[in-house]
């Protein structure tokens, strides 16, 4: 390999959407850099009206083969997962929120592993499509971590494909910040998240993975995710606010991929995806009941009511053979078995 273009490969592109980030912006960017020239950090401001934007640019100025302080206008948590793609130079790509951080060994092991990869490649061994390392939860107000790993899903350390993993557990699934995507699979596969729109995540972690060929998993509790924010997106009160924004990605999620074109190749996938949009909807039936009102019982009928319409397959499935089913009880009494399971979870799980 060219020795120059060595020296001037970025291995890894990190995205940070900020939007009035200051008060713990510095922590975040801080655990990013320990990854030195091999990585470029894209400190993306959008529209902060606090301190954020002089924040980046100082970490640009002082950084300047690292970090690259981008400013535009607000348009949101996906706006700026998208700017990051499109200006990502990194063979890999991998968003962190500008509240969360990345423990610094398990960092440091996973670049170690990509560059080692990217020299190894040929023929017979071809690059990950996908990293996966686990992620831990931290109600740091309660000092409480859980990490969230995939010992029973991927084989460790191995290269493996969709029809070879094993079986997700109920609680268990595919989020953002397990993932590290090669930056050309993200581009193959087209995704664009909406602007101004909440939850978009979810899309990113589904979308792209029919093109994922190659899976590399790290047993790893490297993203650190941080939770207890009264105003973080997943808080209960806040979701329930923004409950259309939430119906609007599982709609996304749903019509996405056609599964089963999916299934034809991949069928362990077809079926976590299948999964994955249970889950989305059980999140939005839940909360719908919980606002309870008769304009929200309504939404919850025309939502289960669109899934059926477009896939009358995929909407029994997930009727009747899936978690999402338990939320689409009819009558009051299967509303109050409904948000009485999802109470019990909530305390089980330690979710918000």
């Amino acid at each position: 390999m060219n020795e120059r273009k060595v020296k001037s490969m970025k291995y890894l592109t990190f995205a940070v959407p900020c939007y009035n980030s200051q008060d713990y912006l510095e922590r975040c960017v801080e655990s990013l850099l320990p990854g030195g020239d091999d990585v470029e950090i894209l400190l993306i401001n959008d529209g902060s009206s606090d301190r954020t934007g002089e924040i980046i640019d100082a970490y640009a100025e002082k950084y300047p083969h690292i970090v690259r302080a981008v400013h535009k206008e607000n348009g949101g948590h996906g706006s700026g997962v998208n700017k990051g793609m499109e200006l990502a130079k990194g063979i890999y790509y991998k968003v962190v929120d500008s509240d969360d951080w990345l423990e610094e060994k398990a960092y440091k092991k996973l670049l170690s592993t990509i560059k080692h990869h990217v020299w190894e490649e040929d023929v017979k061994h071809p690059l990950p499509d996908l990293y996966v390392c686990n992620y831990v939860y931290n109600h740091l107000d309660e000092g409480i971590t859980k990490s969230m790993g995939y010992r029973n899903v991927f084989p460790e350390e191995q290269l493996c494909g969709w029809n070879d993993i094993g079986h997700f557990h109920p609680s268990q699934y595919l989020i953002m910040h397990a993932l590290i995507y090669r930056t050309a699979v993200l581009r193959e596969c087209g995704v664009v998240l909406p602007e101004h729109t909440f939850y978009v995540d979810n899309i990113f972690a589904y979308q792209p993975l029919p093109y994922v060929k190659h899976i590399f998993y790290m047993d790893i509790d490297m993203y650190q995710y941080y939770l207890g924010r009264e105003d973080q997106s997943v808080n209960e009160k806040v979701l329930m606010s923004r409950i259309d924004q939430q119906i609007k990605v599982t709609q996304i999620v749903a019509r996405c991929v056609d599964l089963r074109q999916v299934k034809e190749q991949y069928p362990k996938l077809a079926a976590y995806m299948c999964r994955n949009i249970s889950i989305m909807m059980a999140i939005s039936s839940i909360h719908l009941l919980l606002i309870g009102d008769e304009e929200a019982l309504e939404k919850r009928r025309k939502l289960w009511n669109d899934i059926k319409e477009q896939d009358t397959r995929l909407y029994y499935r997930l009727s009747y053979t899936t978690l999402s089913g338990w939320t689409n009880l009819p009558g009051r009494i299967g509303g109050k078995l409904t948000v009485g399971g999802y109470r019990l979870a909530k305390k089980i799980y330690q979710f918000q």
